[in-house]
């Protein structure tokens, strides 16, 4: 079966085995340890070698970011991370800088919009994005600065998404599990589709790769996203 693929839209119908009863912190400790050092040091390696090798990308994006709207070259975003931690998710900016505002406006102009924010998190045509932030969010370029939450520990290359707090609700039962490792930079959902699939198959992917994560995972993951990112198509980036 295809990474990604053969989901149900239910994220909790048909999850085996049930629950797990422990808290977050208690499945953490039951993990290997060789097996968490090995991904952390993964993790620092990979991303030191982005950073140090890609720095005049960084730059040349920063410069187009400043070009194109007025406002800083970040974005920092409040996510939930490992075991519940809070951290600030760096991204490439890709909004006007009265995005928030705007958001408001737009929700109570138009139920359609509201209902596909309050489903998403998301709008596919949402108006607060800047001309090279369409570009950036497209190719994902947007997310490399995340290199550095992961240097510091706070992502992972490979995990479940990095989720806002409005989002916890949607794991129910689940969520102790999917935070019992750190989110990722890419991971299932990045690989098969994206914002194209419902948020239950989202969370469905969360739990399973929680359940199933592993070297071998991880790579396949990795070797995928860099397909996603190469071939011009519709992935679900917006």
């Amino acid at each position: 079966m295809p990474v990604g693929k053969g989901f149900e839209t239910n994220p909790v119908k048909n999850l085996t085995p049930t629950p797990s009863l422990l808290p977050a912190d208690d499945l953490i400790r039951q993990q290997s340890r060789a097996g968490r050092s090995l991904k952390r040091a993964g993790d620092v390696i990979f991303s030191l070698l982005v950073l140090v090798t890609c720095w005049p990308l960084f730059l040349f994006i920063a410069f187009l970011v400043k070009l194109t709207s007025p406002g800083p070259v970040f974005y920092v975003q409040e996510r939930v991370g490992r075991n519940f931690s809070r951290f600030g998710c760096i991204k490439f900016r890709t909004m006007t800088i009265d995005a928030d505002d705007k958001l408001t406006n737009v929700l109570a102009s138009s139920p359609a919009m509201k209902e596909e924010f309050e489903r998403d998190f998301k709008l596919r045509k949402d108006p607060r994005v800047t001309i090279i932030g369409k570009f950036l969010r497209r190719s994902s370029l947007d997310e490399l600065p995340q290199f550095f939450n992961v240097l510091r520990g706070q992502m992972s290359l490979v995990g479940p998404r990095p989720i806002v707090e409005k989002e916890l609700q949607r794991y129910g039962e689940f969520m102790e599990e999917v935070f019992s490792v750190r989110p990722g930079l890419t991971g299932l959902w990045q690989v098969s589709g994206r914002n194209n699939l419902s948020y239950a198959k989202r969370v469905k992917l969360d739990v399973s790769y929680a359940r199933g994560r592993s070297f071998i995972l991880d790579i396949e993951i990795i070797l995928l996203t860099f397909g996603v990112l190469l071939l011009p198509m519709d992935r679900g980036a917006y």
